[in-house]
């Protein structure tokens, strides 16, 4: 048995619009879900972006209640070629970089923060690959 991927990834926030603003109106994800005062869901790659707010998630009786706190970390790869433009991009949206870090065997990837302080990183593709 094998896990494929993880599909979904959820960060707790404070601002569903905030949010909606720098992910989609700055990164360019495609918003594919949002409940107000609750939640909005983008779509990163293959990949799903959950933003809930904690407090409204907390609360599900529909699913299992889930909640957290605190600045957590989540990196987004892209293919090589494309991570040069994915820099300027981030620059150009008014995003502050805040460190670029060399992983060697030619790899790269950067870091930045969301509006609640999330951290952020861009990797280039092949990173983590199996050997």
């Amino acid at each position: 048995m094998e896990i494929k991927k993880i599909k979904e990834t959820c960060l707790y926030v404070t601002d569903l619009e905030a949010s909606k603003a720098f992910y989609n109106g700055k990164l360019g994800f495609a918003v594919i879900g949002e409940v107000k005062d609750r939640h909005v869901f983008f779509r990163a790659g293959a990949s799903v972006l959950l933003c809930f707010i904690s407090e409204a998630a907390k609360k599900s009786t529909t699913l299992p209640p889930h909640f957290g706190s605190g600045h957590l970390h989540v990196a987004f790869e892209v293919a090589k070629d494309q991570y040069e433009r994915w820099k300027q991009q981030v620059k150009e949206a008014g995003i502050a970089e805040e460190q670029e870090f060399d992983w060697g065997g030619g790899y790269l990837s950067f870091y930045f923060r969301d509006p609640d302080q999330h951290l952020l990183e861009i990797v280039m593709e092949g990173m983590w690959e199996r050997g």
